[in-house]
């Protein structure tokens, strides 16, 4: 599948992570001067643009430096996938920022909305980036083997960790068929486990889908929402949550409530980044890099 089928297939468009996924289920970094096994891709998370705190007073500057590493990759990816939290108030101006920004990627970009993305509603998330034609803006594609997910568990500000049984349905029916060693890979903006339910870090329904997703050899479901790094493994499904590129926050308990963590200058771009992961037999191994 060529660039161009990709962005037609798909129909709809934070440093990140970087993946080689292989016919055969293993994950393993791009590496400076390598090709591709199979598929490569790039994901970032909460860019948070129009974000101005003392967190990070120039989100837009990190984020272009984000672009800029992905576009400086010696092997380009097969695509970029954002995982949400776009903008940080959901204004059209926000919107526009970002898609300029990110527009400048060499590689085709697929993006899903965090709830930053959706107050007062989705049409300016969509007007932006598009939707998968009869969907609420969940989607499936198949590459190399590998099966891809994109889910969406934001619909507003107020209620961000929900499917709905619309997409709960759309779920069962595109894995029904689908062989049990087939490698799936899930991107979707708020944790589908229940990281941290006490911060609103989980997915009410999230369990129905992980039900449909259990019978699988081997799934990776990649998440950002929460701006740092965190792993789990619950049978064959492996999360790992992702860095942002706007600002940290703190870890789960360590603070009153989630939100933005002010750091020393020094420190901030140690806390942003990307990682490369490595998935063989079920094994996961995470390298993280940072921004600094």
């Amino acid at each position: 599948m060529n660039r161009s089928r990709f962005l037609e297939h798909v129909g709809w468009t934070g440093t990140g992570i970087a993946f080689t996924i292989g016919a055969a289920g293993s994950m393993s970094p791009m590496s400076a001067g390598a090709k591709p096994q199979s598929i490569g891709f790039v994901q970032i998370s909460d860019s948070h643009i129009g974000f101005h705190q003392p967190a990070n007073d120039d989100v837009a500057a990190t984020l272009s430096e984000t672009v800029d590493r992905i576009n400086a990759m010696p092997v380009q990816p097969t695509f970029v996938v954002h995982t949400g939290d776009v903008t940080h108030l959901s204004k059209p101006a926000q919107f526009d920022d970002a898609k300029q920004i990110l527009g400048r990627l060499r590689a085709p970009l697929v993006v899903m909305p965090g709830e930053h993305d959706v107050i007062g509603g989705t049409e300016a998330y969509f007007a932006a980036f598009g939707k998968a034609k009869g969907t609420g803006g969940w989607s499936s594609f198949d590459s190399d083997g590998v099966h891809f997910i994109s889910l969406v568990n934001v619909f507003n500000f107020e209620k961000m960790g929900l499917l709905g049984t619309e997409q709960l349905d759309w779920l069962e029916r595109d894995l029904r068929d689908r062989k049990r060693d087939t490698p799936i890979v899930v991107f979707g903006h708020v944790p589908l486990y229940a990281l941290y339910p006490q911060w609103g870090w989980t997915t009410e329904d999230g369990a129905k889908a992980l039900a449909y997703l259990a019978r699988f050899d081997a799934v990776t479901v990649l998440n950002g929402h929460i701006h740092q790094v965190i792993s789990h493994t619950e049978g064959t499904i492996t999360f790992h949550t992702a860095n942002a590129t706007a600002y940290p926050q703190p870890a789960p308990g360590t603070a009153d409530k989630p939100g933005p963590l002010v750091v020393p200058k020094d420190r901030l771009l140690k806390m942003l980044g990307y990682r490369s992961v490595k998935l063989i037999s079920g094994e996961t191994k995470v390298d993280e890099s940072t921004l600094a």
